[in-house]
Formats: structure tokens, sequence, C-alpha cells
């Protein structure tokens, strides 16, 4: 399990996460809604040890470091210039001392050009590259932020297949998306942030009245005036 405790994390006197705490269970799918602003993001990269600098504590049930058995996709996967998408992939899996596999079977999902650069792929193409980075190692632990952004139809449905069949042999997914129905579609269990501040926690047979509910606590003042509009 991967746990964070009373984590608090400030730039300056500004203060973008208060005291959250949630758990990642093995064999789960996690939702992380919030609005823009609401510290998602850094609640991420606090958990992967990008951010320092937090109070509060992140650990895991095995005391492994936690990026030893953890994969993050980030928001804006970068690529260096002049790689193509079979060597990042190769250096993906060298960096974390894993032995080189035929990426073959897996791109047969994903169908992407990997002898082309992956600076000149797509957006869509670039999540769908660092989304099979992930995928090869055969991870514990996934930390996937929007994942669905940037993918077309076709593959957003295929994610959210992959998703499901890696809950169920065991993979816990942490996941962030401003897409709605897609949390609620595969997430067994979703909190929702508010201004750096663990809002409420949902299970999933709670998750018809969570669009209400951010509604109202996001925009009660719209609602109001809606009401007086239409």
């Amino acid at each position: 399990m991967l746990e964070v405790n009373n984590l608090r994390k400030a730039y300056g006197s500004q203060v973008v996460l208060h005291d959250v705490s949630l758990a990642l269970r093995p064999g789960t799918i996690h939702g992380l809604v919030g609005a823009n602003g609401a510290g998602k993001t850094t609640l991420l990269n606090c958990l992967y040890g990008l951010e320092t600098g937090f109070s509060g504590t992140v650990r895991t049930g095995s005391g492994r470091p936690v990026r030893e058995h953890t994969g993050l996709l980030p928001y804006e996967p970068f690529f260096y210039p002049r790689l193509t998408g079979r060597e990042y992939l190769e250096f993906c899996l060298q960096a974390l001392g894993r032995p080189l596999l035929d990426f073959g079977p897996w791109n047969r999902l994903l169908e992407l050009p990997l002898d082309q650069y992956a600076d000149e792929y797509s957006a869509g193409m670039r999540k769908k590259l660092a989304l099979l980075s992930l995928l090869v190692q055969g991870l514990d632990f996934l930390i996937l932020d929007e994942p669905f952004n940037g993918l077309d139809l076709e593959s957003n449905l295929l994610l959210k297949k992959v998703l499901r069949r890696l809950r169920d042999r065991g993979t816990g997914i942490l996941l962030t998306s401003h897409i709605l129905g897609a949390l609620t579609e595969t997430a067994d269990e979703i909190t929702v942030l508010v201004d750096g501040r663990v809002q409420r926690h949902y299970v999933a047979a709670e998750f018809s009245t969570l669009e209400n509910d951010l509604l109202n606590s996001l925009h009660r003042e719209k609602l109001s005036l809606l009401d007086e509009l239409v």
C-alpha cells in the first residue's frame, strides 16, 4: 500500500496542501478530482518524490522506496530530442536496471511508430509512449496525472480497459482527470481536493451524488444565477 498522512506543502507563505491523507491499496483504482489549483499535481509529485520540503509522511507498506515499484505518468511527458520511441523505452528500462524486452506485444495495443523521434509525436502519441514505458515495467503502483487528456475516443476506451485489467491483476492505480465520467467509470474510490484540502472521500456506491456535490461546492453562486436566468 502507498499511504500519505497529514501531508502539508507550501511555497513560501502560500500553502498548497493542507494535511492531506489518502491511501492507495493494491488492486484498486483511486481517483483524485478537483478544480485547477486544488493541489492534485503537487500531491502526486510529493508522493513520487519530485517535490521536497513538505511535512507529513509518504510511505509504502513494504518499506521499500516508492520509486522502486511505482511509475509516474506526468501531465505533460518530456522526451529528449533525437531519441526514438524505442530508444526512450530502452532508456527507461535501463535506468531502473531492468532487462530489455520485446515491445511488440504491448505496442500492438498502442500502435506507436517506435522508430520515429519521440519529440515529433503528437500530444496523444506522447501520452501513449509515456504510458507504454510504465506498462512494460510491470510495476506494483501507477500514478497517472490526466492519462485521458489528449487521447482520441478509441484510445480512451482502450485505456479504460487496460487500467481495469491492471487493477484486476493487483496493480494499485492513482489517477487524476478533469473528465468526471472517466473517473466514475473506472475508479473504485474517489477523493475530492478543494483548495489543497480533502473535502470528501467517495466509495463507488456514492458516485451518483459526486457531480452534484462538486457543482454545489465549486459553483454555488453561479447555480443561483443560473436559476434566475433559465
